[in-house]
């Protein structure tokens, strides 16, 4: 089983930037796609990029491209996800997921971390 724990959330002004980590255990990551999705309160989940490991190759939404980076740092067995120009609509719960690089669902999931901007 593939284990994650997101860290780094908390509370930011609007304008300002935050770093969250997703530490993963229990597989290669060389062989996972690594996922950062996030819950407004009340609304749907919804995906905010992904890392495909062995490749470096990443992907965002039109909503956050430009503003938020995913980075990995094998040594520490880390996904990272760097925000900035941080707006009151980012604010969420953040989830970091994993599937295997062949695979299209998350099959791994954090716990999540809260993150809330404030103006």
């Amino acid at each position: 089983q593939v284990q994650l724990v997101e860290s780094g959330g908390g509370l930011v002004q609007a304008g300002g930037s935050l770093r969250l980590s997703c530490a993963v255990s229990g597989r290669t990551l060389s062989s996972l796609t690594v996922g950062w999705f996030r819950q407004p309160p009340g609304k749907e989940r919804e995906f905010v990029g992904r890392i495909t490991w062995s490749t470096g190759y990443t992907y965002y939404p039109d909503s956050v491209k430009g503003r938020f980076t995913i980075s990995r740092d094998n040594a520490k067995n880390t996904v990272y996800l760097e925000m900035n120009s941080l707006k009151p609509e980012d604010t969420a719960v953040y989830y970091c997921g994993a599937r295997l690089a062949s695979a299209t669902d998350y099959r791994y999931w954090g716990q999540g971390t809260q993150v809330t901007v404030s103006s």
